[in-house]
C-alpha cells in the first residue's frame, strides 16, 4: 500500500502581515488577487520590480487577523525590507516569524485525504489541531502544504500517516511537474513571470487592477512577447550545474536551472524547443556533455506564447 510522504521544508519561512490595511496593502503590490484569500485559504503570487522582473514569489495564507507569506527562508528578511519600503502610511505590521512556524509539504496518493482535503479545489484549506493545511494553489498534483508550530511537526507527521520524505524525493516530485523553486529557478531582477509559468500556475490575476510591474506583465501576455519558457527536462549523463548553457547545434538556446538525479528545469527559447520536439537534424539539446530532453507537461501552454508562423506550431 502506497502512503503519502511529507517533510519539513527547512528552506521556507513565514512573514506575517497584520493590521487593518493588510489586504489593501498587499493587493496593490503583488501579482494575484489578495481578496481571494479567506481565513485559511491560500494563493500563489509574486512581487516584481516596476519593470516587471521577478523579485520574490510566495504563498499568501489567511491566518486570523493576519496574512502569512510562505517564502524562501534565506530571502525572508529581504522580502520584509522590500515590503517595508512600500508601507508608507498603511496600517500594517510586517513581522518575520523566524523558526516559530514550520512549512511542511505533503505529496503522493492520499496526501490531500490525510488532512481532510480530498477532492477540494487548489488553495482550499482545513484547520488542524494546531495550524492548518491547504492544497497547493498551483496544481492539484503538487500536493499539500501545512503551516504549524515547529514543535508540533513530529506529532503531525506521525498522526496523519505520512511517510518521511527526503529533500531529493520532494525535488523529484516538483521537477517532474515543472514547478520552480523560488530563486533557485527564477533569476532575481531578470525573469519574467510568464516565462516561468505563473499564468498557468494561478499566480497572476488579470482582472485585479494595478500592482507593481503589472503593465509590463500584461503587455507581455497581450502582445505575445514571451520567447522563452521554463520547462522540465530529462538529463542523460551527469547532471549539469545550474546556469550551464544549453546548446542546439552551434547556438546557445537556454540554460539549466535546479535539478536532481536525471531531472532538471531548463529555460529554453521557444523556437529551439519546437525544433527539438519536431526532431530532425541539429535538433538535439546539450548541456556540457549531457543530453537534454524537454518533457513539457500538459499544463504548459506553448502555442499561445509564441508567434504563429511556419516552423513554430506544436
Amino acid at each position: 500500500m502506497t502512503v503519502p510522504k511529507a517533510l519539513r521544508l527547512d528552506d521556507r519561512s513565514i512573514i506575517s502581515v497584520a493590521g487593518e490595511d493588510r489586504l489593501s496593502f498587499l493587493q496593490g503590490l503583488v501579482s494575484n488577487d489578495v481578496r481571494q484569500v479567506t481565513d485559511g485559504g491560500a494563493i500563489y503570487a509574486a512581487l516584481l520590480t516596476p519593470q516587471g522582473k521577478y523579485l520574490f514569489d510566495f504563498f499568501i495564507v489567511g491566518a486570523g487577523d493576519a496574512l502569512w507569506l510562505d517564502c524562501e527562508a534565506a530571502r525572508a528578511e529581504a522580502l520584509a525590507r522590500r515590503l517595508g519600503i512600500y508601507r508608507l502610511r498603511a496600517r500594517v505590521t510586517i513581522t518575520p516569524m523566524a523558526d516559530a512556524i514550520s512549512v511542511v509539504a505533503g505529496f503522493g496518493t492520499g496526501a490531500a485525504a490525510a488532512v481532510g482535503l480530498a477532492g477540494a479545489d487548489p488553495g482550499t484549506a482545513a484547520a488542524l489541531s494546531s495550524g492548518f493545511a491547504f492544497l497547493d494553489p498551483r496544481l492539484p498534483a503538487a500536493g499539500i502544504r501545512c503551516l504549524l508550530p515547529s514543535t508540533d511537526v513530529p506529532t503531525f507527521l506521525a498522526g496523519h500517516g505520512f511517510g518521511q520524505a527526503s529533500r531529493d524525493d520532494f525535488d523529484r516530485h516538483r521537477l517532474s511537474l515543472g514547478l520552480p523553486d523560488g530563486s533557485r529557478d527564477l533569476i532575481v531582477e531578470r525573469s519574467l513571470l510568464l516565462e516561468c509559468g505563473f499564468d498557468e500556475l494561478n499566480g497572476v490575476n488579470w482582472n485585479k487592477g494595478c500592482y507593481v510591474g503589472q503593465e509590463v506583465t500584461a503587455r507581455s501576455k497581450h502582445r505575445g512577447l514571451i520567447r522563452k519558457r521554463l520547462v522540465p527536462a530529462r538529463i542523460t549523463g551527469p547532471l549539469p550545474a545550474p546556469g550551464t548553457p544549453i546548446r542546439q547545434a552551434e547556438r546557445t538556446v537556454g540554460e539549466i536551472r535546479s535539478g536532481v538525479d536525471g531531472l532538471a528545469l531548463a529555460l529554453l527559447q521557444l523556437d529551439a524547443l519546437a525544433l527539438a520536439q519536431d526532431g530532425g537534424p541539429d535538433s538535439e539539446l546539450w548541456a556540457g556533455e549531457s543530453r537534454v530532453r524537454a518533457d513539457v507537461p500538459t499544463w504548459v501552454h506553448l502555442v499561445a506564447d509564441r508567434p504563429q508562423h511556419p516552423g513554430l506550431s506544436r
